[in-house]
């Protein structure tokens, strides 16, 4: 008989992570829209598995992108995800700023509700300094997810952040974050990747240490990783622990989107590489 998947609270995931850190092995948060890569990322030894709405514009074969309406299309890709993760907790992507969800006690309420382990405050505008600016008075700013974080916080449910630069750092670790995520742009790579758009790797890193910096400066306790541009492949991580205290890293594209295209071109190309014998050659 298949067992029932792993109940988790907040303390129980924080106790895991930590235990992690204090081996000196990195956390890794595996962005997983579907159930093959969830179920392959739990199998490769994820830490983390984190839901977005966006991971389907991944899948579609599209650049990551926002479609339809976030928060039901999250909400409704939990039971895919859950049917095959049996021991890794799974984090949802809360949109903070949904109109839909004014009062945002409902929209914590429905994402634990649902069954998620916690939630990260993605799609953000976290990334949109202007529009948030502009926008908080009708709640449609950075402070909505700063209020969620808080909230769920409070009602002791893990919650990871997306931080774009040191401030917002030190604004969620006020908040009582869990865990920070410094994010340093769209990841490079693969057939739809940043490109020339992204960052150096020496400047991603430091831009990474200067969000550590600043959680830690509010509170030490929160644990902190790193995603997104130049950060996409096993070596470029190497080259971030060695230059910045970030204690793991979240994947998205670098996950279940470039490994998919890398994996599936290669196996195409291995398949018509081979050569028919001659007696097969004949068309008529």
């Amino acid at each position: 008989m298949i067992p029932e998947r792993t109940v988790f609270t907040r303390e129980s995931i924080l106790t895991r992570l930590r235990k992690n850190i204090a081996e000196g092995r990195p956390i890794l948060g595996a962005g997983s829209s579907v159930g093959i890569v969830a179920k392959s990322a739990e199998a490769g030894g994820a830490d983390l598995i984190i839901v977005y709405s966006t991971g389907r514009s991944r899948i579609w074969g599209l650049p990551t992108t926002m479609i339809g309406h976030s928060n039901p299309l999250t909400l409704g890709m939990f039971d895919e995800i859950a049917n095959v993760v049996d021991d890794t907790p799974i984090i949802g992507g809360a949109e903070a700023v949904d109109p839909t969800y004014r009062r945002l006690p409902r929209l914590v309420k429905a994402f634990r509700d649902t069954g998620f382990d916690g939630l990260i405050n993605f799609p953000t505008v976290g990334n949109r300094p202007d529009f948030s600016t502009s926008r908080a008075h009708v709640g449609q700013g950075f402070d909505r997810e700063l209020e969620m974080v808080s909230l769920a916080r409070k009602q002791d449910y893990l919650t990871l952040a997306y931080v774009w630069n040191p401030d917002q750092a030190r604004e969620m670790a006020a908040a009582g974050v869990d865990i920070n995520v410094p994010h340093v742009g769209w990841t490079v790579g693969g057939l739809s990747g940043a490109g020339d758009a992204a960052m150096s790797l020496d400047r991603g890193c430091e831009e990474v240490q200067t969000m550590i910096d600043a959680t830690w400066k509010e509170n030490r306790e929160v644990i902190c990783l790193a995603h997104g541009g130049p950060l996409a492949t096993p070596e470029d991580t190497k080259v971030l622990y060695e230059r910045t205290d970030a204690q793991g890293f979240v994947g998205a594209s670098s996950l279940e989107r470039i490994p998919i295209e890398q994996g599936i071109m290669n196996a195409a190309r291995g398949f018509k590489t081979q050569t028919l014998r001659a007696s097969a050659r004949k068309t008529s």
